[in-house]
């Protein structure tokens, strides 16, 4: 083994809510963790604005806020935070699991945890990207509760698009349904559940052309991909529901994934296929994808690896 490869005990890539609490339990373990911050220091919540639903802030908290604070926890605690991105890894030969940063830094881990969370997929339109937490949304769960009594719409035709849709309907006055096709992917119950909701109308051969509004959403611009036809709906919140991509692709050889490249744990556990790596958040995790249920499972894959470590006579 080369000189100026560095080992480590417990490695954890990526941070956000389960990074991070992975690294605080790590820390308090004594397992000396090191934690590659990734592509997006912070995850998803540092392009959240106002958290409410994540416990022991009564008064709500600013996304980046939550999760400097989750940092500087984890960094008392011992964990040594490094701006990088792992660019490739090795888990043929078993533990101990060989990774490399940024292409050249190469580490050889004992355990291995991987948080390297989802992106939400987008639109593509500059507007969208200009009022993303100004009005634009890519979490109705999240962010629903601030368009209480407003009218919103929402992008999609999954089950995902549908169960949202179905969750806004609850809170705000009116939910504009904007599917792309003549018909919606979601399952005939969920399409059933929509269709007979009083306030959601569903507009089929819809696609976005703008967002409109200078500092925040005060409206949609849509046309009919039939008849080109366009019109402005006025609305305070949008949000997109088109799926999510894990951020996985650079563990595909060697950890087990379903077919949009979750990685599969096993039962009650961060444990993935390969002995010394677990995984947590929502780089497993496609159902709840919340912050405090990504903090949760960090913290089992934490305690997984260091009952492995111990069990290893670490």
């Amino acid at each position: 083994m080369s000189e100026n490869v560095e080992k480590i005990e417990c490695l954890i890539i990526g941070s956000g809510p389960a990074g991070y609490t992975a690294a605080i339990y790590a820390s308090r373990a004594d397992m000396k963790p090191v934690l590659y911050e990734g592509m997006q220091p912070g995850g998803q919540l540092t392009i959240t604005t106002d958290v409410e639903n994540y416990p022991g802030y009564p008064d709500g908290i600013m996304g980046p806020e939550m999760m400097d604070n989750f940092k500087k926890q984890a960094v008392r605690l011992g964990t040594d935070v490094r701006f990088g991105m792992v660019t490739k890894v090795d888990f043929s030969n078993g533990a101990p699991h060989r990774v490399w940063v940024d292409d050249k830094h190469e580490i050889v881990a004992e355990t291995v945890i991987i948080s390297t969370g989802a992106s939400a997929k987008w639109l593509g339109i500059e507007s969208e990207t200009r009022l993303n937490g100004s009005g634009v949304s890519a979490c109705a769960v999240c962010d629903g509760f601030f368009y209480r009594g407003l009218d919103v719409a929402i992008v999609g035709a999954g089950d995902t698009a549908a169960e949202e849709a179905s969750y806004l309907s609850k809170i705000c006055n009116k939910v504009y349904m904007l599917v792309r096709k003549d018909e919606m992917r979601a399952s005939k119950a969920m399409q059933h559940r929509v269709q007979n909701t009083e306030n959601i109308e569903i507009l089929y051969n819809t696609e976005t052309d703008e967002v409109l509004g200078d500092m925040e959403v005060e409206g949609v611009r849509v046309f009919n991909n039939i008849t080109n036809e366009k019109r402005d709906i006025p609305v305070k919140g949008f949000f997109v529901a088109i799926g999510h991509t894990p951020n996985t692709a650079i563990f595909k050889d060697f950890i087990d994934m379903d077919d949009q490249g979750y990685i599969i744990t096993k039962p009650d556990s961060a444990k993935t296929n390969v002995e010394g790596v677990f995984a947590c958040g929502d780089a497993q995790d496609k159902i709840y994808r919340q912050a405090v249920t990504a903090a949760g499972t960090g913290c089992m894959a934490a305690l997984d690896a260091e009952r492995y470590l111990s069990a290893k006579g670490h």
